[in-house]
């Protein structure tokens, strides 16, 4: 090597050359959303069905943890669109979202989100309208706590909107029901709970997209 060269660059790893593609990191976070999406469903449809709030038919309750084979691929893949779209959003707005960013903030985001839909199935209210009010409470509290974005909370209401809807017309065509509806075949605190999911795969979403963000700065200041 003469003394006017410059020593050889060192090879790049292929993790480090994949992870900041931008192409396969988006792959890698809805992958890991939808794989969460797939887990919470699991765990609360299985107490939904435990607590006989929701009913399917019979030949339909054939897979693990007694829940319906749609249902955690529905809820997989719902969740990997939000997560994705949240920092999306916030990138377009001009506005990133910098309230609480941190990793155990997102995990008590989780903890109150499970919190919320075990109310909804174990704690016995005077009737439906005070169970569907405290829970709407404590899903603009969970907003509150762990958000504060205008956009977030737009988005929280929208999709838990499309989503009620949804359900609804999967009642109406006779795919489930749920024991004691009191609002057009579903539950009225159905809605509630949408939101605070949209919320909570939001949350992680973004976090996860900051990681990215983070990790693509700190290779281009070494660069």
């Amino acid at each position: 090597m003469g003394s006017g060269q410059l020593p050889p660059s060192r090879p790049r790893g292929p993790y480090i050359s994949a992870i900041t593609n931008r192409s396969t990191n988006l792959l890698i976070r809805g992958a890991m959303l939808f794989s969460v999406g797939v887990f919470l469903a699991l765990v609360l449809n299985l107490l939904q069905v435990q607590r006989n709030v929701t009913l399917f038919p019979p030949d339909v309750l054939s897979s693990i943890f007694s829940s319906a084979w749609w249902v955690p691929p529905c809820c997989g893949s719902a969740s990997a669109i939000i997560g994705l779209l949240y920092p999306c959003i916030d990138r377009r707005l001009g506005e990133p979202h910098r309230f609480k960013r941190e990793w155990s903030s997102v995990m008590r985001c989780v903890a109150v989100f499970v919190g919320i839909n075990h109310a909804s199935a174990k704690v016995d209210f005077a009737n439906n309208v005070q169970l569907s009010l405290t829970l709407a409470a404590l899903s603009v509290g969970l907003w509150w706590t762990f958000d504060r974005s205008r956009s977030g909370f737009g988005l929280g209401v929208s999709i838990a909107l499309l989503a009620t809807l949804a359900t609804q017309l999967l009642v109406y065509n006779g795919v489930f029901q749920y024991t004691s509806p009191d609002f057009l075949y579903i539950r009225s605190w159905l809605p509630c709970i949408f939101f605070a999911g949209v919320i909570t795969m939001g949350n992680i979403g973004r976090q996860l997209a900051l990681y990215e963000y983070k990790f693509v700065q700190e290779k281009s200041h070494r660069d």
